[in-house]
Order: C-alpha cells, then sequence, then structure tokens
C-alpha cells in the first residue's frame, strides 16, 4: 500500500501542476477575448484564429481541469446527503463510483476519442473557417484530458483503500469547502432547531 500512496502522490502532484497551469489558460482565454472584441468594436478587424483560440484554450481548461477539480474534491456531489454520511461511507461510495463508472467512463472515450485525434493529425485536418486553425491540438485534448482524469481517478481509488484499510487517516487530499449556500442552509438549521426546542 505505501508503493501506491507513493503514486498516487506523484498523480496527485501533476493534478495539481497541470490545475495551476490550466488557470493561465483562463487568463490568456479572458484576454485574447476581451482583445478580440476591441479588435471587432473599435476597428472592425475580426478573426477566425483568435476566436478559435479562444475556443481552444476554454476546451483545454475544461478537458485538462477535470482532474485537479476532482483532486481538491469540488465536483458536483449530493451535498445535503453526503454530508450526513460518515467519512467511511462516502469513501465506499466513491471506490464504487470510481471502479463501476469513471475509470470505464474515461477508458471508453480515450479509446472513441484517440482515432479521431491520429486522423486529424494525420490529414492535417483544418477548421472549416476562413483563416482557421489547424484540429489536431483540440481533438487531441480529449483523450489527454480523459487520460489526466484516469490518473487521478486511479489516484483516488488507492487514498479510499488506503482510509478503508486504515493505512490512510483521510480519504480526501484536499476538504469539500463549503459553499455559501451550504454554510447558510447549516444556520438556519441550528436557528430552527434552536427556536424548536425551546
Amino acid at each position: 500500500m505505501a508503493a501506491l500512496l507513493k503514486l498516487s502522490s506523484l498523480i496527485d502532484w501533476v493534478s495539481e501542476w497541470i490545475g495551476k497551469l490550466v488557470v493561465w489558460l483562463v487568463l490568456a482565454a479572458v484576454l485574447i477575448s476581451a482583445g478580440n472584441a476591441i479588435m471587432r468594436k473599435a476597428f472592425n478587424i475580426s478573426s477566425n484564429a483568435y476566436l478559435e483560440v479562444q475556443w481552444y484554450l476554454y476546451a483545454a481548461v475544461f478537458m485538462l481541469g477535470a482532474a485537479y477539480v476532482f483532486l481538491h474534491n469540488g465536483h458536483v456531489r449530493i451535498d445535503f446527503i453526503s454530508g450526513r454520511l460518515s467519512k467511511r461511507t462516502n469513501a465506499i461510495i466513491d471506490a464504487i463510483g470510481i471502479v463501476v463508472f469513471l475509470i470505464p467512463l474515461c477508458v471508453i472515450l480515450i479509446d472513441l476519442s484517440w482515432p479521431y485525434f491520429i486522423r486529424a493529425y494525420e490529414s492535417g485536418e483544418m477548421s472549416e473557417n476562413a483563416g482557421g486553425l489547424i484540429r489536431w491540438p483540440v481533438l487531441g485534448l480529449i483523450p489527454l484530458g480523459f487520460a489526466t482524469l484516469l490518473l487521478q481517478a486511479l489516484s483516488e481509488l488507492v487514498k479510499r483503500v488506503a482510509f478503508l484499510t486504515g493505512a490512510r487517516d483521510e480519504p480526501f487530499s484536499f476538504g469539500h469547502e463549503k459553499s455559501a449556500d451550504e454554510e447558510f442552509a447549516e444556520e438556519y438549521q441550528a436557528t430552527a432547531e434552536s427556536k424548536g426546542s425551546r
């Protein structure tokens, strides 16, 4: 288990590094989008290449950011249910979900998207828009994104199993921070309970 936890830590480090890179891609997409809008409105100049770069950057943020979100336990959960369950029960549910749903999904989508990427790369497929960009870099984000998510899924599975077997104190590397809505709901429930006990 110690070797698997070391591998998990390495995968976590890679996901963290990619996540920090993705933040800069968001900034680049915003700056290009703003520059494109200014050029179009002020000088009546437009470029399909700049529009497509924005799309490519947004695609990179979405596809490459998934592993980072999973690492930080920021993915969608039914919080009002999972918040009432023990860590052990949540870890069991997570492990089952990772094995039954997430890992097969990642493998299937990598398998389906890889040939599409290879065909685009070998043919030099270009955008249909005038002045558009080559397509293979953005198509390559699909298998790459699911590969990073698959690695992070394996890392999270190792952490859940280590927690369940007592080799680790926590099932997550990062805790789920409560949203403002969750905090408000807890305060409201506490107020209602204190009024009900009077």
